[in-house]
């Protein structure tokens, strides 16, 4: 499709954010779901079935990026995955299994779903930096359509920048965790819905919300008022393919509050195929 083969010259042309989200995207379209596909099934993938990948990855050299970098690294991996299978051989994939959940260890993660709470109200100690970047790495292994990548933070302490989110409808969080997004990305898969972009940034602010519990702390999953993402823009100079979609007030709780409770799932479930 026209929308996806692009000259070389266009490849070249395009900022580095657009051209690594096509990257990623053609790779997870054209290559890994070919591949995991041909590995379980004892399949022989197409000789050409790397290309894209390889075409891709010259212009990445021609470009001067970085060859180190997570994107690029996964192209080469699959890239040297695909010609092997086309070779008729096969891969052990075996390494890369997530291991096996322990049953005291699923008893906590669906704890923390159902512990996790709405707090409003903190102490005053103070949140260090490496456990704020240990809950934002849980929102970037969030699930996110087509590989594209688009969510960024903002990382903003009450006491250092004061009044950035007056208005909202809770006092003001020691560390608010500012969910944005990159929407330059998306111009690498033009079908990709709209919707798709706030389920992306949705999934890695429930990551965060709940890693937030995890970690000892407590937070409140929140939205913005207009001034408020005015200010923001102002404060950070934020360019206007920078989206700020949602953030999550962080901090040492001090309060408990009742569980809000649910209905049975029962109760929810509208139809069983």
């Amino acid at each position: 499709m026209a929308e996806f083969n692009l000259t070389d010259e266009e490849y070249l042309a395009l900022d580095d954010a657009e051209f690594r989200a096509r990257f990623r995207e053609r790779i997870h379209h054209t290559l890994e779901i070919q591949i995991y596909a041909a590995a379980y099934r004892n399949k022989t993938l197409s000789p050409n079935q790397a290309d894209t990948c390889k075409r891709l990855s010259k212009l990445w050299r021609h470009r001067g990026l970085p060859t180190d970098a997570h994107d690029y690294v996964l192209g080469q991996q699959i890239s040297a995955w695909a010609d092997a299978l086309s070779r008729g051989e096969k891969i052990d994939l075996s390494p890369y299994a997530p291991k096996k959940v322990s049953p005291e260890e699923e008893e906590s993660f669906f704890r923390i779903i159902h512990e996790r709470r709405s707090v409003r109200e903190f102490t005053s100690q103070r949140v260090s930096d490496e456990l704020i970047d240990k809950i934002l790495d849980s929102g970037n292994w969030a699930a996110h359509s087509c590989n594209l990548q688009s969510i960024r933070y903002l990382v903003i302490r009450e006491e250092t920048s004061p009044g950035l989110f007056l208005g909202s409808d809770i006092p003001g969080g020691p560390v608010h965790l500012v969910i944005l997004q990159d929407t330059r990305v998306y111009k690498a898969n033009p079908f990709n819905p709209v919707r798709n972009r706030l389920l992306d940034a949705g999934a890695a602010a429930q990551n965060i919300a709940l890693a937030v519990h995890a970690a000892g702390l407590e937070g409140v999953w929140l939205t913005f008022n207009d001034k408020i993402v005015e200010r923001l823009r102002t404060r950070f100079n934020l360019p206007e393919y920078v989206t700020p979609v949602t953030y999550v007030d962080v901090g040492y709780g001090d309060q408990t509050p009742y569980p809000v409770l649910r209905p049975k799932v029962a109760e929810v479930v509208l139809g069983r195929g």
